[in-house]
């Protein structure tokens, strides 16, 4: 099976053990048997679309894309031992009693979202989502011209694909700690 992947998502195939597979920003200008791509994505071969915007979705997208490598399904060690080397990752995925309390204190805190990605971590991280009187408003770096107004302190810009590491889990990390600095 030829597997073809883009480069945001290279890094999920490495974690789960898959050796053989080709990168391009557009699979299917590749030939291939199924293209690994971001569930926003789409293209004309078989896909396997995953989501890398909190770190459960990371999990749950290296356990998925595992089944295609050598040595098949990933266990709960070999995820335990990628995400040790990831300290922001491991408190939220594993939750300590700071996150814990960490999430209580944003539940207090009312936010706007411009993403659907950063919905997704805004509401892993327990944020109160509120668009009509928000403490503040949390865009993707791509909208920075169209969203920011005049009071710029309550504005939280989070950097985007080609902003940040190609590293699913690093790029997570950089997020995550972004939003942990609004308490």
């Amino acid at each position: 099976m030829v597997i073809v992947t883009t480069p945001m998502c290279k890094k999920i195939l490495e974690f789960a053990g898959v050796k053989n597979f080709k990168i391009n920003k557009n699979p299917d200008n590749e030939k291939g048997d199924l293209a690994i791509l971001l569930s926003e994505s789409k293209v004309k071969m078989n896909s396997l679309a995953i989501k890398l915007n909190t770190f459960d979705q990371i999990k749950e997208s290296i356990i998925k894309v595992s089944k295609y490598s050598e040595n098949g399904k990933i266990n709960d060690g070999q995820i335990k031992e990628i995400f040790s080397n990831y300290p922001v990752a491991k408190e939220w995925l594993y939750p300590t009693k700071e996150i814990e309390s960490l999430k209580l204190k944003n539940s207090k805190i009312s936010v706007k979202v411009y993403s659907k990605f950063l919905k997704d971590i805004v509401e892993d991280m327990n944020f109160n989502i509120n668009n009509q009187d928000p403490d503040y408003i949390i865009f993707p770096d791509y909208l920075k011209k169209t969203i920011i107004e005049k009071d710029e302190s309550k504005f939280v810009e989070i950097p985007t694909h080609k902003n940040i590491s190609k590293d699913p889990i690093k790029r997570g990390e950089i997020r995550y700690r972004l939003l942990e600095k609004l308490y």
